[in-house]
């Protein structure tokens, strides 16, 4: 069979499963639709973090930013992966204690105020639509290629198959799918970099092959620099970005992380403090067998790109060239009409462009393996890309039914009205996500680590401050969330978008790219937060009480249902 044929057998296979584990663990509460009834068993938690947090981000578009940045794009690696033990030893466990439904519930009680749990609610809204702008972006990719439809008609389909499984079954449902959906992509991943580490350099473990030889005895990096080298290139191993940036993107992805209102509502779903705690480590390790086999497919696939494509005949060029070509994410310009491709790092002389977002989908092809290798990756993909936007959809969905609609605007509304809104909330939010996955700020990486600098400057300090901090009140935390985001806002509008007269590299503030600048806000927001905290009113007796209980994490805590 085909490539094509493979990927409606594998991707048609996926997508039956994920919707009949939907239509078996539908939800029948608001308490099953939230936190799938509080009853996850820890592994099976861990699995479904896993997913939920391997978004098409971590799938899809970093070792392909690692392929093209080569020292640079570490910092994906340390934040990301950094942020989830900070997120494991300082949140979960704590949050777990205080026992409720989401971040803005955590808020809303820990500061006693409405503002507060409004102001989280509009946060975690923000956060995650440009989250799940990258998820469904990386959706429409695949869909691209493997299947042969526009970009826009592959997010239609995502949002369809997301609509059904998170609208019906809320967190209950979206648990065993992620568990399922972990199964797919880490074994995707994972395939087809035993293969090409076996091909290139005889070593099995992708791990081993990074620090390997290659036929020739040439390291397997040494090569890589010098293929960068003669193309013009910086050295792969050496670093371009300044250091204070460098640090800036790994302390707001990391700090973001341990914001992420999508990651943090895991941890409500296990049946007691303990099981927070097994289940972050299940989780850590789990992630940690994608994270350490990504610099390894970025370095295989950046060689085996290298020595396909440069100053090759165009006439020459395999198939998958041809078929990525059709999706608009290869272009080839003859400049000096040779029919020769010059891949070079010079823009005026370069003849070749490539989206960084197809390098993990098309290294199969590109090393030439067998064609269901090649559609398991495009499930793989699918897999990673629909597990966190179903769990960004019930963020955006819960946060309206639950924070704005019961706490707030209709608090006698029946169980069975919650639960419409809930899943109104969550369709309305399939369809905004799928605007934004059409006309996305960026390629899918960037686009997900803006998100983690908003979740950075707007959740993190009130967070770990409302845990750690009897005196923080309400004004400091509301005042600390709303100059957090906006500047954060601000800055990713001016030098993303290029609104309030846009600007260029030079022009960022201390250096820092926006990626990055969820540090500066993010201690704007610290600032902010504790200076007005202590010039306004005391935090109430209970409240302190509330928090000196969560202080200490043990018990077991079962999640309240107000």
């Amino acid at each position: 069979m085909d490539v094509q044929t493979w990927t409606f057998v594998l991707v048609g296979i996926t997508f039956a499963l994920y919707i009949g584990i939907a239509i078996w663990s539908r939800a029948g509460s608001t308490k099953e639709f939230y936190v799938a009834g509080g009853g996850v068993p820890p592994l099976a938690n861990g699995m479904a973090t896993a997913a939920d947090w391997m978004s098409a981000a971590s799938f899809i578009s970093m070792a392909g930013i690692i392929s093209f940045a080569g020292y640079d794009g570490a910092v994906y690696l340390m934040g990301w992966t950094g942020g989830y033990v900070l997120l494991a030893l300082l949140l979960a466990p704590y949050l777990r204690k205080f026992g409720k439904f989401t971040v803005p519930d955590f808020i809303g009680d820990r500061y006693y105020s409405d503002v507060a749990r409004t102001v989280a609610v509009i946060c975690a809204i923000i956060v995650s639509f440009t989250y799940v702008a990258g998820q469904m972006r990386g959706v429409g990719v695949v869909f691209s290629r493997f299947l042969e439809v526009d970009i826009n008609v592959g997010v239609y389909i995502g949002m369809a198959i997301v609509f059904f499984y998170a609208v019906l079954g809320g967190m209950k449902g979206i648990t065993y799918t992620q568990v399922a959906q972990y199964c797919v992509l880490i074994f995707a991943f994972m395939v087809p970099a035993f293969f090409i580490s076996f091909q290139m350099t005889g070593n099995f473990l992708p791990q081993l092959g990074f620090g390997g030889s290659l036929a020739d005895g040439t390291y397997l990096l040494d090569k890589l620099d010098q293929l960068h080298v003669e193309l013009g290139f910086a050295e792969y191993t050496d670093g371009s970005k300044p250091m204070i940036d460098v640090f800036a993107i790994t302390l707001a992805l990391m700090v973001g992380t341990a914001g992420l209102p999508h990651v943090i509502v895991r941890f409500f779903t296990v049946p007691k403090v303990k099981d927070a705690r097994i289940s972050a480590g299940y989780a850590l390790v789990f992630i940690a067998i994608l994270y350490t086999t990504a610099p390894a497919i970025a370095a295989f696939a950046r060689t085996n790109l290298i020595n396909t494509v440069s100053d090759q005949p165009y006439s020459s060029m395999p198939e998958w060239f041809s078929n990525w070509e059709k999706t608009g994410l290869i272009k080839y310009d003859d400049k000096n009409a040779d029919g020769n491709i010059q891949y070079v790092a010079d823009k005026a002389t370069n003849e070749l462009t490539i989206d960084r977002d197809i390098m993990v989908l098309a290294n199969p092809e590109i090393a030439n393996l067998p064609s269901w290798v090649i559609a398991l990756v495009a499930a793989g993909g699918l897999a990673a890309a629909l597990s966190t936007a179903a769990g960004l959809l019930l963020v955006i969905s819960t946060s309206v039914s639950h924070d704005l609609i019961k706490k707030q605007i209709k608090p006698d509304i029946s169980e069975k009205g919650e639960l419409m809104w809930a899943r109104i909330g969550a369709a309305v939010a399939v369809v905004v996500a799928g605007y934004f996955g059409i006309n996305p700020p960026g390629f899918v990486a960037a686009t997900v680590a803006l998100a983690f600098g908003l979740a950075a400057a707007s959740f993190f300090p009130a967070i770990i401050l409302g845990i750690f901090d009897k005196r923080m009140n309400k004004e400091g935390a509301i005042s600390g969330m709303v100059v957090g985001i906006t500047l954060m806002l601000f800055y990713m509008m001016k030098y993303k978008l290029g609104l309030f007269g846009g600007g260029t590299p030079e022009d960022w503030w201390f250096g820092i790219s926006p990626e990055g600048f969820g540090t500066i806000a993010m201690i704007v927001n610290v600032v902010v937060s504790i200076v007005v905290s202590r010039m306004t009113a005391d935090v109430p007796e209970d409240v302190q009480e509330i928090v000196e209980n969560i202080r200490f994490p043990r018990g077991a805590g079962e999640a309240s249902k107000h």
